[in-house]
């Protein structure tokens, strides 16, 4: 549905161009055709850039304070702001608009297989470039798509539970390994609370709102009021969410988030106490699964064998 989405809202721009570009050629004398379409794309791009920017400023407006370590001069903070926005241009103008994933050589790794849980308002294509390093290494993986857009994030899980049986039969392992970003790492601990840890071996989060985000106080679905906070306190989903999960639980998750991240706010929403916490800084919150720092440690991180003591076969569910 997203992908559909996004063809129509691009279709949209491509036609506010050529009408910018008429106009700047019929009321404001631009001789030429190629630079009143050069124009009209310099005014697409800065009004994407602006919504980029009020992010970033609501973000840092409503967000925790940046360690000293992580702190940024002017060449780190435009980085970070031009890394995002080539992120977000990139993620919802072709990777969303086409997802496919890089098929894995499985002579080359010996990992356990991953499943790619998406974020809010995304499918299966944020995770191209990931996919790419994953086939690399010869790790076999899948990709869902969350649907409906809006619905309640309990709803999701049984999407999880499919995929990762598809996993285990396809690849004949005992377990799998869920990747998720924002939201997805919700429905990620969603899903635990259903079905419980048998078929996961880890659970990764990327810039996941564990405490929630002011910034979806303003979005719509019910997915967004469960990821809200309201009155600098956690939804009341969220707030049954981490009542419901033990020690052993939380010490399954591996949290990786920005200091910067542009929606997720406060940033510090993204530590979540008894998992392992990995921070970084300079990077947006639709960069993450892009950032080469992040790839670099998530590849790493999964393709460490995991020594746990593991059931003889995958279980089956009708």
């Amino acid at each position: 549905m997203i992908a559909r989405i996004l063809k129509w809202l691009l279709l949209l721009q491509v036609l506010a161009v050529l009408g910018f570009a008429y106009l700047a050629m019929q009321a404001w004398g631009v001789a030429s055709p190629v630079m009143a379409l050069l124009l009209a794309v310099v005014m697409l791009l800065a009004m994407r850039a602006l919504i980029v920017a009020r992010n970033f400023w609501q973000s840092r407006s409503l967000g925790s304070v940046v360690p000293q370590e992580y702190q940024l001069g002017i060449g780190g903070a435009a980085r970070l702001f031009l890394g995002e926005l080539r992120a977000t241009l990139w993620t919802s103008s072709w990777g969303m608009l086409r997802p496919r994933l890089h098929a894995a050589d499985t002579s080359t790794g010996q990992s356990l297989p991953v499943l790619l849980v998406h974020g809010y308002v995304c499918n299966g294509g944020y995770w191209t470039k990931l996919s790419r390093q994953l086939a690399q290494a010869g790790i076999v993986h899948k990709a869902i798509d969350l649907e409906p857009l809006d619905a309640d994030i309990d709803s999701y899980v049984t999407q999880v539970e499919r995929a990762l049986d598809v996993l285990c039969t396809l690849t004949g392992k005992p377990q799998a390994i869920i990747v998720a970003h924002s939201m997805g790492g919700l429905v990620a601990r969603a899903w635990l609370r259903h079905y419980g840890a048998a078929r996961v071996a880890r659970i990764f989060t990327i810039g996941t709102p564990h405490h929630g985000t002011v910034l979806a106080n303003l979005a719509a679905g019910a997915n967004a009021r469960q990821m809200s906070r309201i009155n600098g306190a956690p939804s009341a989903w969220l707030a049954q969410l981490a009542a419901s999960e033990t020690p052993e639980t939380r010490a399954l998750i591996t949290s990786m988030y920005s200091h910067h991240d542009n929606i997720v706010a406060p940033q510090t929403s993204a530590h979540l106490p008894g998992a392992r916490n990995l921070a970084f800084g300079g990077i947006g919150h639709v960069a993450l699964a892009s950032d080469p720092r992040v790839l670099r440690q998530l590849v790493a991180e999964i393709t460490i064998k995991v020594e746990a003591v593991q059931p003889p076969s995958c279980p089956h569910f009708s």
